[in-house]
């Protein structure tokens, strides 16, 4: 099985791409712009999308990739995620204002997509992947995502600020090889991340310090131009595991 990070940028820019996560070819955590550098055969292979929110910045290349493969699949692409945040993309992506209704479409019998709602401690098997759904602490309905395979543990904290969920629930196993924690501004914007939903390296560092595995952590989620300020802060504050920097394109085999 191999996570392939298509984006995980907080933003846009040249080689910035925002959060899109494949499994394989099938299975797929958010639908950031990383998503467009597929190829059409590549997009015709996802099969399930799991969002962590609703934010654009993780959900909108979703309306691209549904209207690029519309012919050239024969099952629905499945959208999971939480009533809440389904209920954004019909309200104000799919309402036949900003984007056509791939719900119905090219009939309500045989749609194009199809949404499937998920609670927070649901399990879900798809791809030879074990999903959780873990809620976490954000400005919207939010979740991160412990993925099981065979042989390794993977978990993602999606958009997130400071919480006990997270951590608890990734505490009540055994094994945690991967994890991927957001880290959106440097320390010196920690009001904003308080009322936006975010950590920065100090608010991290306080929380991360719950988790009772030793994973090898990656920091994703940066905004652009800060990368480098927000990776050095993480080294300096977190002192209880080795941190690495994220970028597009990294591959793990799990």
């Amino acid at each position: 099985m191999e996570l392939t990070v298509l984006g995980c940028s907080g933003g846009v820019g040249e080689n910035l791409r925002t959060t899109t996560l494949r499994f394989n070819h099938q299975v797929l955590i958010d639908a950031g712009t990383g998503l467009g550098d597929l190829s059409l055969t590549e997009m015709q292979q996802i099969r399930h999308i799991f969002l962590t929110h609703s934010h654009l910045d993780h959900i909108s290349s979703i309306p691209f990739l549904l209207d690029s493969i519309f012919d050239h699949i024969e099952e629905p692409i499945v959208i999971h995620g939480q009533d809440a945040t389904l209920q954004a993309l019909r309200n104000h992506i799919f309402n036949n204002i900003i984007w056509p209704d791939f719900a119905t479409l090219p009939n309500h019998a045989n749609p194009v997509m199809r949404y499937q709602v998920m609670e927070p401690g649901q399990i879900v098997e798809e791809a030879g992947l074990r999903i959780e759904m873990i809620p976490v602490n954000h400005v919207v309905p939010a979740v991160g995502y412990r993925v099981e395979t065979a042989n390794k543990v993977f978990a993602f904290s999606g958009d997130t600020s400071t919480n006990d969920s997270f951590w608890q629930a990734l505490n009540k196993y055994d094994q945690l090889d991967v994890l991927i924690v957001e880290a959106a501004f440097p320390n010196h914007d920690i009001d904003l991340c308080r009322r936006a939903g975010h950590y920065c390296p100090q608010l991290l560092a306080e929380d991360i310090v719950k988790l009772r595995h030793q994973p090898d952590v990656y920091i994703s989620h940066n905004k652009p131009g800060d990368e480098d300020e927000i990776f050095r802060e993480c080294q300096d504050a977190i002192t209880s595991h080795t941190v690495h920097q994220l970028s597009t394109g990294t591959k793990f085999t799990l």
